[in-house]
C-alpha cells in the first residue's frame, strides 16, 4: 500500500459537531491499531514513512491510523477557536477510538500529539493503550520554545509553488534535523492546500485561528498546565518510549530524565543533530519505534 485511505468521524462539540479526518494504512479490520497523532501545526500525512514501515513489518495484522487533528488537514475548522486545546483533541480521539474498535491499541504522539496521548491514556486507564511513544514532548514544555512557536503560528501567508512553501516551512522547521530535498518536499506536500478563491496559489493547511488560544497562554497558565500534565503522566503505567532530539528546545534534558524516573518510567532515546522534533522518517528513528511497538 503506497497511499492511505481517508475516512471521517463525527465528533460532538458545543455547536453542531465537526468532522475529523483520519488516514488509514494496512489491514482495515486489523485488531491491532497504532494511532499516530501529529504536532501543533502538522497533519496526519506526516507519518507516511513510519506507517508504511510498520505495516510492512507487521504484515496483515496491523492498521496504522493517522488523524488530522481538528483545524488541520482535511478536518473541519472549529466555530469557536478557543476550543483548539488538548481537552477538545482528546475527546475527539476517544470518539475515534470508539469507532476503530481495536482490541490492541498503541499510541505514537509527536509534540502536541504526545500531550493528547497522555490525556487519552489517563482517561482510558489500565489496558486502554498497550504501548505509548512520546516524541519530543513531556509534561514540562520550555517557555522559550512556546515563544518561538508563537512567532510563526497562524502567519503562513500564500505561496506560488509547492517548492516555495517547502522553503518557507524549512526556514521555521530546520530543527527537525537533516532531510534530503526530496524528503522535505514530500513532508511539505500535505502542508498546503489551494486557496479557496480558485487562484493558482497555495496556503497552509491549518486554521490560522489556532493561534488565538495559543497566544493567550501566560507563564502562570503554563505552570498550571504543567502540574496537570505531570499528574496525568504519573498515572500512566504502560511501557513508554520517550524520543528526544538531542538539541530540542522544547523537551529539556532534566524533564526527559525525570520522565525516566516517574510514572511509567519511560525508556529514553536521543537523536544527535536533531532538535524539536524528530520527524520519524530517518531509518534509525523508524527502527526505534518499530522495535518498541512490534518487537
Amino acid at each position: 500500500m503506497t497511499e492511505p485511505t481517508r475516512h471521517f468521524v463525527h465528533c460532538p462539540d458545543a455547536a453542531n459537531g465537526h468532522r475529523m479526518a483520519y488516514w488509514s494504512w494496512g489491514q482495515p479490520d486489523a485488531a491491532h491499531v497504532v494511532l499516530c497523532v501529529h504536532g501543533l501545526t502538522r497533519q496526519g500525512r506526516d507519518f507516511d514513512v513510519l506507517a508504511q514501515a510498520l505495516c510492512a513489518r507487521a504484515g496483515d495484522g496491523l492498521r496504522v491510523v493517522c488523524p488530522d487533528v481538528v483545524g488541520r488537514g482535511d478536518s473541519d475548522w472549529l466555530a469557536d477557536p478557543m476550543a483548539y486545546q488538548v481537552p477538545t483533541y482528546a475527546a475527539d480521539m476517544l470518539t475515534l477510538i470508539g469507532e476503530l474498535r481495536a482490541t490492541s491499541l498503541d499510541w505514537v504522539g509527536t509534540s502536541m500529539g504526545g500531550l493528547i496521548g497522555m490525556a487519552v491514556c489517563a482517561h482510558l486507564g489500565a489496558g486502554g493503550v498497550r504501548r505509548l511513544v512520546l516524541n519530543d514532548v513531556g509534561p514540562t514544555i520550555e517557555w522559550l520554545a512556546l515563544q518561538r512557536i508563537g512567532q510563526y503560528l497562524g502567519r503562513g501567508g500564500e505561496f506560488e509553488t509547492l517548492q516555495q512553501a517547502a522553503d518557507a516551512l524549512w526556514a521555521i522547521a530546520s530543527s527537525f534535523g537533516p532531510h534530503s530535498p526530496a524528503q522535505w518536499l514530500a513532508l511539505s506536500r500535505h502542508m498546503v492546500k489551494p486557496v479557496a478563491d480558485g487562484r493558482d496559489a497555495l496556503r497552509l493547511h491549518y486554521d490560522p485561528a489556532l493561534a488565538l488560544p495559543f497566544r493567550q497562554v501566560t507563564p502562570e497558565a503554563a505552570q498550571q498546565g504543567e502540574a496537570l500534565m505531570w499528574q496525568l503522566y504519573d498515572s500512566l503505567a504502560q511501557p513508554t518510549l520517550l524520543l528526544r532530539g538531542a538539541d530540542s528546545d522544547l523537551l529539556s534534558v532534566p524533564t526527559a530524565e525525570a520522565m525516566t524516573q516517574r510514572g511509567p518510567r519511560a525508556r529514553l532515546l536521543q537523536f544527535a543533530g536533531v532538535g524539536h522534533a524528530p520527524t520519524l522518517i530517518a531509518d534509525d528513528q523508524v527502527q526505534a519505534v518499530a522495535d518498541f511497538l512490534l518487537g
